[in-house]
C-alpha cells in the first residue's frame, strides 16, 4: 500500500483509471459492500482500498464460510480493525462489534494509519489472525517489519476485548511482497489460504500449522481473480435488474433512479 491508499471509511485512493464512471459512482452492491469505481480500479495495479479488502471478506463469508455453518469464525472489517486499534477502551465498542462469546478466530486487516480525522493515512496492510481458542495472535506483514507495532497494539486491544491473554506471533517468515503496492493483495490472498486451506479443512485433532512459510503468494494473478469475481456479480446484478424491469408494468418504469443505481447482489 502506498501513502495514499488508506482511508479507514470512505476507500479513497490518489490514482484514477479513466472510464465512462466517475472515480466515486457505485460499481456494485454486494450485500453490506458498496463498491465504487475507484475501489474497483485499485486492483488494475493500485494499492488496495479497505472497501476493495472489505468485499473480500464480505465474499468469503457469503460464498464460503456459509458452507460451514457451525464454525465461529470472524473476519472483521478493515474499518472496525482500525476503529479498534485507535480506541483505547475496546470494551466501549462491544455493541458495535460482533459477538465474540463463541469465536473461535478472528481475522483483522491491520493498517499502519495512526489518526482517523487524516483522510488518505496510511501506507501499509498486513494480516493479523488471532487464534482465540489457542491464545495466539499471528501476524502475517508480506514487508515485515513494517506493522509489527500495529499488529501489537491490535493484539492487545482484542486481549482487553476478550478478557483473554494473547501470545504475539510475528511471522518472519510470511512471503514478501516485490513492489510498494501488493500488501493489501496479499492480505486478501493469505486470509483466503488460511481460512480455507488451514482453519475449515483441518481435522479437530489435527495440529496445524498456522505458518506461510515457503508459500509462494502470486499477486498479479490474485488481482485478476478478485476483479474478475467483482465483474461477475456486476454482470449477475445487471441481469436480475434487466429481468426485474422486464416484469415492471409500468411503460416508463425507474430507469432514471435504476440507471444511477449499481448492480445489486443481495442474495
Amino acid at each position: 500500500m502506498g501513502s495514499k491508499g488508506f482511508h479507514p471509511f470512505k476507500g479513497r485512493v490518489s490514482r484514477h483509471f479513466g472510464d465512462s464512471l466517475a472515480p466515486d459512482d457505485a460499481y456494485l452492491s454486494y450485500y453490506d459492500i458498496r463498491l465504487t469505481k475507484e475501489d474497483v480500479d485499485t486492483l488494475k495495479n493500485d494499492w488496495l482500498t479497505d472497501n476493495t479488502i472489505a468485499f473480500w471478506e464480505e465474499y468469503l463469508e457469503r460464498e464460503e464460510l456459509r458452507k460451514y455453518p457451525s464454525s465461529h469464525i470472524v473476519l472483521l472489517r478493515p474499518s472496525m480493525a482500525f476503529m479498534l486499534m485507535q480506541t483505547e477502551n475496546p470494551l466501549t465498542l462491544k455493541e458495535a462489534l460482533p459477538n465474540f462469546s463463541k469465536t473461535t478466530h478472528i481475522f483483522l486487516p491491520i493498517n499502519d494509519a495512526r489518526n482517523v480525522s487524516v483522510a488518505e493515512g496510511g501506507s501499509h496492510w498486513s494480516l493479523l489472525l488471532v487464534s482465540v481458542i489457542d491464545g495466539v495472535a499471528f501476524h502475517y506483514d508480506s514487508l515485515s517489519p513494517s506493522n509489527y507495532n500495529e499488529a501489537m497494539l491490535a493484539t492487545r486491544r482484542v486481549s482487553e476485548l476478550l478478557g483473554k491473554n494473547l501470545r504475539f506471533m510475528n511471522l518472519d517468515d510470511s512471503p514478501q511482497q516485490e513492489n510498494g503496492s501488493d500488501c493489501g493483495v496479499y492480505v486478501c490472498i493469505q486470509m483466503r489460504h488460511l481460512l480455507l486451506k488451514r482453519l475449515l479443512s483441518a481435522n479437530a485433532r489435527e495440529k496445524v500449522s498456522m505458518s506461510m512459510g515457503g508459500k509462494l503468494v502470486d499477486a498479479a494473478g490474485g488481482r485478476k481473480e478478485i476483479l474478475r469475481t467483482i465483474e461477475n456479480f456486476r454482470k449477475e446484478g445487471e441481469r436480475r435488474r434487466s429481468y426485474e424491469e422486464s416484469r415492471s408494468s409500468s411503460p416508463f418504469g425507474k430507469k432514471g433512479n435504476e440507471s444511477r443505481s449499481p448492480p445489486r447482489i443481495d442474495s
